[in-house]
């Protein structure tokens, strides 16, 4: 039957029998079975699971309906597409007012807000409203507040083609819904869970810092960090397992009546402990907090926004990776404590130096996993899993353990299933019963339809005991984090994957089945500690440590903790995404650290490398001899000469199997971070697979991306310029050309001041001999002399693509070359000759002399802290910006403008000058570093950014193909004559370009300059000896 028929159907049956469907003796069963079912099926959900699925591979989940505090604790219906939700449905039978009530209403978008999805429906088939869920929900809210879409029955047939459009389950898959929720947004008051959530914890944290301080005068910083994030932890623990029919409802809320708060909340942390066994409950390792001393009122004003229906938040369907995402940002702060002992929350000093927390994507924890931990298990059995051993050496919030503790239940469930799930009764049981199958004689079998009652069952819903899933964790799964309180965060996240798809009947019909509490204690799996230093940097310390210090570097003995796995010979697994903080920030509040590393690893010993680059050494350090380390990480060490080191490990032992490089892709949310997924195999492979995805969402939606194999004899210690596809053989071909620009010139980066507000300034006017210029430093106009001011280029602000334009800017530049050296202008000689200029330098000592920590000479206060390069400015040269869309190189040949080499507004640049023994001249050399070869040759091996634009930096640069000219050939002779004059026009035509006035004038040069610009191309095509094929390559690249 088509759609539209079977929708027809049901509209019809509705109108005819209206009266008897609104009646109150009509149940929402009745009109789930009835109406709402088949209404899905017509739009292509399998809602009764006759595919016979497994629970995470079905279309529709229909929760568990758990009546809490008189509500119902989980919405009717959840649409998935690939096991991931893409909306919420809430039915209610025709009797209730889906237009006019507000509790449905409300309810239905707490549970699409706390799941963080976009839209969600109510509905009794009557009525059809769509819920825009991103707008967090109040109490006081209307029951049309963030409706978006209204429909009776009546409107689904002239309307067909939009539901269907929108909400069929192959409109789903085209990312017709996406785009639909995306077309919605922009709503007053939107606000995300997460971020309602952090900011709601953040505020228990302040809260609960401040009091304790006040009324427990003797808590260390370090003990009062324990306490108030072992008891958030503990609330949140025990109020997620109340929504979910685990603990009993309201129990927290109880405490508001009477006194005595903290107490009577710590007999229930003690019952929870005779219940769960986890160390979050262990009162015998943490003697202090059941002592401690805080105010009813700071608890009851918690326990207050905790519940239906002041609370937005519900709690059993607030997903791991949302809950993840909120401490991954909550743990960037810390708790100080002043001189009076009073509490003060403070950024991290590494975290705000990064720009903030930046949590890793549930997709990208779940790849990483995928092709490390399900290329080990493949092809053995659940005996043989359990000897596997994986780490996440930064455990953070624990995401990545999450993901390879999914996995691994999802394997163990399904091999079990296939394996007989009569013969593994000890290891799974059937949904609905919580027993192991072989106690349940009488269950019900779907009927013919395939649909089921509320408590049936069909063959394939099969879970996994929590005694299973408890074996799995403490076998499988070891973190370390050198912060204590994002290990507790990771065991919390862990703890409540284990209790995820229970309640109360189950556990407690498992728990005294086999006469065990409820959860494994992981002190011995999630450690805290300091992953990259063990108990040796000690050894290396002349001087004493105080105990703030030793708290901080948290050295870690890897083979004291986990003796049982190093023995072994290490870790099967290793995954992650380490922290990237650059080692120059580090050694502000970390100096013996950074010493440390630079003897201990060889991926630190030169450069400004990035931290990331040792966790990976160490990862491949701490793998067995046949593991996998799987990392999320930037790809800048590709390229970068601090990367070199890294590269050479990697490439000796022929580690690298793996890399899906993201391009100029943003993964990480409110962050650019230009990044990659690596992935290593301890005993080496014959070749690396790579993955270009340049597109995030055609790679995440399984489309066609570019990839292809890269022999492990190509990947060295340069730099890593990986060919693949079409243009593999060219890029390969130039890359083995014997001459790189970088053997020809000298490449020299620009000026650094290190007070640009004072020595650049913005020409405002010119009169004689005389400049009048605006300085940021003052925010006045000054005069100065105009001779002794520079011309100045910032970057792609100004070198364009054969122009230098918009100049604007002069330099105080106090130097003059004498001879071969450049020599700072003393003091006198420059108040004789440029007294205007040394007036304004005056006005500005203060802010000079601060530089360089104030260790400047007091004669040499008015110069540069950096001097590099600076008799080259005045020579004639080529010039690159450091940042730029593609090749744009341009000419100073008469040396009249200097530039800067980093700052704002532009950013800096690359000069070039030809080395003395080069013959050919400079205009030779520029056409062929603009032209179309030299142009894609870059984007094959640059650094993409935002925007299409590409790093042009020296690394980059130098490594382009030059062409050089036999001047004993006249062939070649007459080609490099005929470049020199192709570039002439070239610079000509972008002259007069600048200069034209009228839109004709500017259309005519513009086609003289394109039809110049392809006879360069041919010229070069010529020199390069490219076939056809090699040019449609390099031109399709434009």
């Amino acid at each position: 039957m088509e759609p539209k028929e079977a929708v027809v159907n049901l509209v019809d049956r509705f109108q005819r029998n209206r009266d008897t469907y609104r009646s109150q003796g009509y149940n929402e069963t009745q009109v789930r079975q009835e109406f709402i079912n088949p209404f899905f099926e017509a739009l292509g959900w399998d809602v009764a699971n006759r595919a016979g699925y497994a629970e995470p591979y079905k279309d529709v989940i229909h929760e568990d309906a758990i009546k809490v505090g008189g509500a119902t604790k989980a919405p009717d219906y959840c649409f998935r597409i690939g096991g991931t939700r893409k909306f919420f449905l809430e039915a209610k039978k025709p009797s209730v007012d889906v237009k006019g009530d507000i509790a449905p209403a409300y309810q239905l978008r707490r549970y699409g807000w706390s799941a963080k999805l976009p839209l969600s429906i109510l509905t009794d088939f009557e009525e059809f409203a769509v819920y825009d869920c991103r707008q967090r929900p109040k109490p006081t809210d209307g029951a049309a507040t963030g409706r978006i879409l209204y429909l009776t029955y009546g409107d689904y047939l002239d309307r067909f083609s939009e539901i269907y459009d929108v909400f069929a389950r192959e409109s789903v898959l085209r990312g017709s819904f996406d785009k639909f929720a995306e077309s919605a947004t922009g709503k007053r008051g939107t606000q995300e869970v997460d971020a309602a959530f952090l900011a709601e914890i953040e505020g228990w944290r302040e809260a609960l810092a401040k009091n304790l301080a006040l009324r427990n005068p003797s808590l260390s910083v370090r003990d009062l960090n324990f306490a108030v994030q072992v008891t958030i932890d503990r609330i949140i623990f025990l109020r997620m397992c109340e929504d979910r029919g685990i603990e009993p409802y309201a129990q927290l809320q109880a405490l508001l009546n009477g006194g005595r708060v903290y107490p009577r909340l710590v007999d229930i942390l003690h019952q929870a402990d005779d219940r769960y066994n986890s160390g979050l409950f262990d009162f015998r390792a943490d003697a202090l907090t059941p002592s401690l001393a805080i105010d009813d009122k700071v608890l009851k004003d918690l326990f207050s926004r905790l519940y239906y229906p002041e609370s937005p938040y519900e709690f059993s369907v607030l997903g791991a990776d949302i809950l993840g995402n909120v401490y991954e940002q909550f743990l960037g702060k810390v708790i100080r404590l002043t001189a009076g002992h009073q509490a003060k929350v403070e950024e991290k000093p590494e975290v705000k130096k990064a720009g903030g927390v930046y949590y890793t994507p549930t997709y990208i924890c779940d790849y990483i996993v995928k092709q490390t931990v399900g290329k080990l298990v493949e092809g053995k059995t659940p005996k043989q899993v359990s000897k596997l051993r994986i780490l996440d050496p930064a455990c953070g919030s624990g995401s990545f353990l999450l993901a390879a503790y999914q996995y691994l239940l999802d394997w163990h469930r399904d091999w079990y299933v296939a394996h007989g799930p009569e013969k593994h009764t000890e290891e799974i049981y059937v949904v609905g019963r919580g027993i192991p199958p072989r106690q349940r004689a009488n269950d019900q079998k779907p009927s013919e339809d395939g649909t089921r009652a509320e408590r049936d069952f069909s063959p394939y819903d099969y879970r996994l005991t929590t005694r299973e899933k408890k074996r799995i964790l403490l076998n499988n799964l070891y973190g370390v984090d050198i912060d204590s309180q994002a290990v507790e965060v990771t065991k919390l996240s862990l703890l409540l994957k284990v209790l995820e798809g229970e309640n109360k009947d189950t556990l407690e019909s498992q728990l005294s089945l086999w006469r065990e509490r409820a959860l494994p204690d992981l002190g011995n799996n999630i450690k805290c500690g300091n992953s990259l230093i063990g108990p040796d940097f000690y050894q290396q310390q002349t001087l004493a440590l105080d105990e703030e210090e030793m708290n901080r570097i948290n050295a870690f003995d890897w083979e004291r903790e986990f003796p049982e796995v190093m023995k072994a010979g290490g870790f099967d697994a290793v995954i992650g995404n380490p922290p990237y903080i650059r080692i120059q920030t580090m050694k502000e509040w970390a100096p013996r650290e950074v010493e440390f590393y630079k003897q201990r690893y060889r991926s630190a010993s030169k450069g400004n490398y990035d931290i990331y680059v040792v966790f990976v050494e160490r990862g491949l350090q701490l793998l067995n001899a046949k593991g996998r380390l799987g990392f999320i990480l930037p790809h800048k060490f590709f390229n970068a000469k601090y990367g070199e080191a890294l590269r050479k490990i990697v490439s000796d032992g022929k580690h690298i199997a793996e890399v899906v490089h993201f391009g100029d892709q943003q993964v990480f949310a409110g962050a650019t971070t230009y990044t990659c997924l690596m992935f290593l195999d301890k005993g080496g492979v014959p070749k690396c697979r790579f993955v270009k995805a340049h597109d995030l969402s055609a790679w995440r939606n399984n489309e066609a991306v570019e990839e292809g194999d890269v022999p492990a004899a190509k990947v060295a210690a340069a730099e890593w310029n990986f060919a693949i596809g079409r243009g593999a053989s060219l890029f390969e071909r130039l890359s083995e050309m014997p001459v790189k620009l970088g053997d020809v010139a000298k490449l020299f980066v620009g000026l650094q001041t290190d007070a640009d507000d004072v020595f650049i300034l913005e020409q405002v006017s010119e009169r004689g001999d005389i400049v009048v210029c605006h300085s940021n430093a003052t925010g006045a106009d000054h005069e100065f002399e105009s001779a002794h001011l520079k011309r100045l280029l910032k970057g792609s602000l100004n070198i364009r693509r054969y122009s230098l334009s918009g100049v604007n800017k002069r330099l105080i530049f106090p130097y003059e070359t004498r001879g071969t050296k450049s020599v700072l202008l003393g003091i006198k000689e420059y108040q004789a000759r440029f007294p205007r200029t040394w007036e304004y330098l005056e006005s500005n000592r203060k802010r000079l002399s601060s530089r360089n920590k104030g260790r400047l000479p007091t004669d040499e206060w008015h110069g540069y802290v950096y001097r590099k390069n600076h008799t080259l400015f005045e020579c004639p040269k080529l010039l690159v910006p450091s940042i730029a869309t593609g090749a744009c190189f341009a000419a100073d040949l008469s040396g009249d403008y200097f530039f800067v080499g980093s700052g704002g507004g532009g950013g800096g640049g690359y000069g070039i000058t030809i080395s003395e023994d080069t013959a050919f001249v400079p205009l030779y050399l520029l056409g062929v570093l603009n032209s179309s070869v030299s142009d894609a040759f870059l984007k094959s091996i640059s650094t993409p950014f935002r925007g299409g634009y590409l790093a042009l930096n020296r690394q980059y640069i130098q490594q382009l193909p030059i062409r050089p000219i036999d001047f004993s050939s006249p062939t070649d002779v007459a080609k490099h004559d005929h470049m020199v004059e192709l570039v002439e026009r070239m610079l000509d035509l972008h002259k007069r370009l600048a200069a034209a006035q009228t839109p004709h004038d500017k259309e005519l040069l513009q086609r003289q300059i394109n039809a110049t610009d392809q006879q360069i191309d041919r010229l070069v095509y010529e020199l390069y000896e490219l076939t056809e094929e090699e040019i449609g390559i390099v031109e399709v690249r434009q």
